[in-house]
């Protein structure tokens, strides 16, 4: 097991490389200067060459790459251009609250998304699963961006149920986790119907109910743990996809997290920020892929971690 936990963090040391050298190009081939950004427009060229050299962007970009994977190695970003301050300690500020968004989403999704996809599978081609099937569907079809404004219009204009926007209470990370979760709710519903609905078949199936198990003991109790195997492994795999989806959310929202941030530092081409903040969210995918490996592995008997897998 210990061997094949170090390929896994060896690969994900790999793709946070990728990732950071990735977004340090698309950062400085992007239009724009931010010494004319931070300085504004009306600052003389003596201002700008001297923040230029400042913040070391009149060095070839080579060797700035250099110098940030040396500065990477050592958990070192710079300081951000518009706060001031190390460029990770305004991450690790932000982080905890995408932690919650995320968290609170993939519980939502998970627990909503298992229970429809257990009532539709324990009977496929009957009215619910027809009724869940189609309701999935839909929730894939809505951009994340629509259900958002679409929860601030019901729930807390029309209504005045919840807030719409900030951070402070419980009540204000319902809207946004309910919206971040909804899609990732229909993909766990339906991956769970299909993997239920298949298990159902199969032989051991049969046996349970010839013992006398009641319907709900056979779904729970046998059909369940199989049909958990690929649900598992696609929680693993879309907690990129959550990560993606809290960039939309917490801006509709105005969450402060890191999807926020990263917008306000794009915007204001703020590297040491963009950069730190890509480094971390790597790590932290990476985190969840080898956690769903490893509950892979305990869920289905076939899978050895100390084999070649």
């Amino acid at each position: 097991m210990i061997r094949v936990i170090g390929k896994r963090l060896l690969i994900g040391v790999l793709v946070m490389w990728g990732a950071a050298s990735l977004i340090f190009l698309i950062v400085r081939v992007a239009p724009g200067d931010p010494t004319t950004i931070l300085l504004g427009p009306d600052a003389s060229r003596e201002q700008v060459a001297e923040l230029t050299a400042k913040l070391g962007l009149d060095r070839p970009v080579f060797t700035q790459y250099l110098g940030y994977l040396a500065d990477v190695a050592r958990l070192r970003f710079g300081d951000s251009y518009r706060f001031d301050r190390p460029a990770m300690s305004e991450v690790f500020e932000r982080l905890p609250a995408t932690v919650d968004l995320m968290l609170a989403s993939s519980l939502i999704a998970v627990a909503l998304g298992l229970a429809l996809g257990l009532l539709a599978g324990g009977r496929p081609g009957g009215a619910v699963d027809r009724l869940v099937t189609a309701g999935t569907i839909a929730l894939q079809s809505f951009p994340t961006f629509w259900v958002g404004i679409m929860l601030i219009l019901i729930f807390a204009l029309a209504f005045r149920l919840l807030p719409s926007a900030g951070a402070g209470s419980p009540a204000h990370l319902i809207l946004p986790a309910v919206t971040l979760a909804l899609p990732f709710t229909a993909i766990v519903a339906r991956l769970t119907r299909t993997s239920v609905a298949e298990t159902m078949r199969e032989p051991y199936i049969q046996t349970a109910r010839s013992k006398g198990l009641t319907e709900q003991q056979v779904l729970l109790g046998h059909a369940l743990r199989n049909s958990l195997i690929p649900v598992v492994t696609i929680v693993g795999l879309h907690m990129a996809g959550l990560m993606g989806g809290a960039v939309v959310v917490e801006n509709v929202f105005a969450w402060p997290g890191l999807g926020t941030l990263v917008v306000e530092a794009v915007s204001n081409r703020d590297y040491a920020v963009v950069q730190a903040a890509t480094f971390l969210i790597a790590g932290i995918v990476m985190l969840f892929n080898l956690v769903a490996d490893l509950l892979y592995s305990q869920l289905d008997p076939r899978i050895k971690l100390d084999g070649a897998a």
